[in-house]
């Protein structure tokens, strides 16, 4: 073979020149239709961004002076962009020419342009984190802020959407693009948007439910016209006909001031306030708080302490705003009025939402429990009703208890003791009011199918340091005896662990009784001066509610006033519906006379042991007896001085 001329070595230096996509001009074809993006084959010689000879790693002009003309020709279409101009141009005499001409052109092609000479190394994908986004609280020049309620206009959504700002703020690299991130109601309408659990380009920036986060422009967002309060005088007429479509109820005034409980004698004075749009309007799940609310403040004044006391230096800064929406948009009306519109209560779900570790308030199902646990203790900062001996506070209190064969209809008294005693701890003082959860497992599984709540509940036995009386002889108690709980054949509960030092021996000397341990009982040194002259006081709390569960829906049965002949009513938040997904609920207060009898011992029993099947008894019983939830109790005594 005859050896190659300096010319053809030179001309397989094959010099490649690629696009900004990293694509090779080697074998571009000037006659192609495709235009000049239309290149045959990626260049596998690049890395990092810099171009390298096929063969050499010499750079795109090497030290020979040679002219990319010589090498790819002078003939190149105009719409083979930039470099076509400088092939295309006189061959130039030195490297130091060409290389000023492609600066220039470097210089004045915009970094869009599809060719150029040199490549800038690819950067990395960029990621985004929370810092990176410019949060705000509110949106500028509206009343709209985080835990609003909005309504979303969408094209591609026949229907508006609703639900609750999470996150206001512009994403990185728009500061002009003012977004929103809303929480919404349901995802029955989103099958064509786009959501998530509250991440915008796999940033969190709000948590929830996965599929009802969305994130739209601000000019999207208006106030959810369900919950709009206008006052203007000149719109009255238009206004109250909008709040009577969206409530059925026209009108729900804030009431400021002082209101004291509803006073209530008897059966017929009960009937006059019961029936429809009576209590509180339930909304998207609010029956757990609906339920509270209205047993807490319709008819005692135990809690409301929580709505008068002053904010201090450990309050949070929304204390007053809670307080007064609280205060003068919920528990006024309903003492004065008889009515709270869903909205009011809304206001309150809102902040609650925003201000404590409880998440969902405005709109999915909860507790009583979780409910009170953000109010009293996150927010308003109640201090604690039962203060134990263990050392521990607490707003209500867990019955835990090993289920007893023997008992088939046991009364909240018998478990009660059962729990304290089980459980060994005492509480240090008398509560003024005491909160009891009944022995069940979330929603559905009961301990016991049937549970009477006992109208009157004695706590002499567990409170820490109270006189207490002899079970035997009834003089002043000096022993406890924990084994002795249940053994006596007249006694079942706590009290038949109190003894005086003499019937305490007579006690033990007995076979099956004799390996017991007793412990002595603190008793006050004034009280027991006194102790030869009178008896030891018993502690008694009245029941005045009970919050009931069905199928996740909560209602109550609240006591009308105070003593035994008090009646009861019937409270559901939801009794009836108006409507569908635009409707509103109807809640209804029911006049229940027969539940005093069907308290009592001989009440219970009697319809207890007459209807064995659940199916047959009387509704409001099935209720109170099958599905109590919590029971309510107050110190009418101690509540003076809370």
């Amino acid at each position: 073979m005859n050896p190659k001329s300096d010319h053809e070595t030179e001309k397989e230096k094959k010099l490649t020149i690629t696009n900004t996509f990293g694509d090779s001009l080697e074998n571009y074809d000037p006659d192609s239709d495709r235009g000049p993006h239309a290149y045959p084959k990626r260049n596998q010689n690049k890395k990092n961004g810099i171009l390298k000879n096929t063969e050499t790693h010499h750079s795109a002009v090497d030290s020979s002076h040679q002219d990319l003309a010589d090498i790819l020709g002078q003939n190149w279409p105009k719409h083979a962009g930039p470099a076509a101009m400088i092939l295309n141009k006189p061959r130039m005499a030195a490297e130091s020419s060409i290389s000023e001409d492609i600066k220039h052109y470097k210089d004045v092609v915009k970094p869009a342009s599809p060719i150029s000479i040199k490549i800038a190394p690819e950067e990395p994908l960029q990621r985004f984190t929370v810092n990176d986004y410019q949060s705000l609280v509110e949106i500028p020049g509206t009343d709209l802020a985080i835990g609003s309620l909005v309504e979303v206009s969408n094209s591609v959504v026949c229907e508006d959407l609703y639900g609750v700002i999470r996150w206001i703020g512009f994403p990185p690299g728009a500061s002009k693009s003012l977004l929103v991130g809303i929480e919404l109601e349901d995802e029955s309408n989103l099958k064509s948007m786009i959501t998530s659990d509250g991440r915008h380009n796999g940033v969190r920036l709000f948590t929830c439910q996965d599929g009802r986060a969305v994130f739209v422009p601000a000019n999207k967002c208006t106030a959810d016209r369900r919950f709009a309060d206008v006052d203007t005088s000149n719109t009255v007429n238009k206004v109250s006909n909008n709040q009577a479509k969206k409530f059925g109820v026209a009108d729900c005034p804030a009431v400021y001031g002082s209101v004291p409980p509803l006073e209530i004698h008897n059966s017929e004075e009960l009937s006059s306030i019961c029936g429809k749009f009576k209590g509180i309007q339930g909304h998207h799940n609010s029956c757990y708080l609906d339920a509270t609310l209205f047993s807490m403040f319709t008819f005692t004044s135990v809690f409301d302490s929580i709505l008068y006391r002053q904010p201090g230096p450990q309050d949070i800064r929304n204390y007053s705003e809670v307080q007064k929406v609280l205060r003068d948009e919920i528990v006024n009306p309903l003492r004065k009025n008889v009515f709270v519109r869903s909205d009011r209560v809304m206001k309150l779900r809102e902040l609650l939402d925003q201000l404590s570790s409880v998440s969902g308030l405005t709109c999915e199902e909860k507790d009583p429990e979780e409910f009170l646990n953000s109010l009293l203790s996150q927010i308003m900062k109640v201090e604690p009703f039962l203060k134990l001996s263990s050392g521990q506070d607490s707003y209500f209190y867990q019955l835990f208890v090993e289920k007893d064969e023997k008992l088939t209809f046991p009364s909240v008294q018998q478990l009660f003791e059962q729990s304290f005693h089980s459980s060994d701890i005492k509480l240090k003082e008398v509560p003024s009011c005491f909160i009891i959860q009944m022995p069940r497992f979330g929603k559905n599984y009961k301990m016991y199918p049937r549970i009477l709540p006992s109208q009157v509940l004695e706590v002499t036995d567990i409170i820490e340091n109270s006189p207490r009386q002899c079970f035997i002889c009834g003089k002043l108690a000096e022993y406890e005896c924990r084994d002795c709980f249940g053994n006596l054949q007249s006694g079942y509960g706590l009290e038949s662990t109190s003894f005086c030092p003499q019937c305490l021996k007579l006690n033990h000397s007995h076979a099956k009784r004799n390996n017991h341990v007793s412990k002595k009982i603190s008793v006050p040194k004034d009280y027991r001066k006194r102790a030869d002259h009178m008896d030891a006081p018993r502690v008694y709390m009245e029941l005045f509610a009970v919050v009931c569960i069905e199928t996740s829906h909560y209602v109550a049965f609240v006591k009308a006033g105070s003593g035994p002949d008090a009646p009861w009513c019937f409270f559901d938040s939801m009794a009836d519906r108006k409507g569908e997904q635009n409707g509103y609920n109807i809640p209804e207060i029911t006049c229940v006379p027969e539940l005093t009898q069907w308290l009592s011992e001989e009440g219970a029993r009697s319809i207890n042991e007459t209807s064995t099947n659940d199916k047959v008894l009387p509704e409001h019983a099935k209720r109170i007896f099958c599905d109590a939830y919590m029971c309510l109790y107050q110190s009418t005594d101690i509540m003076m001085y809370h």
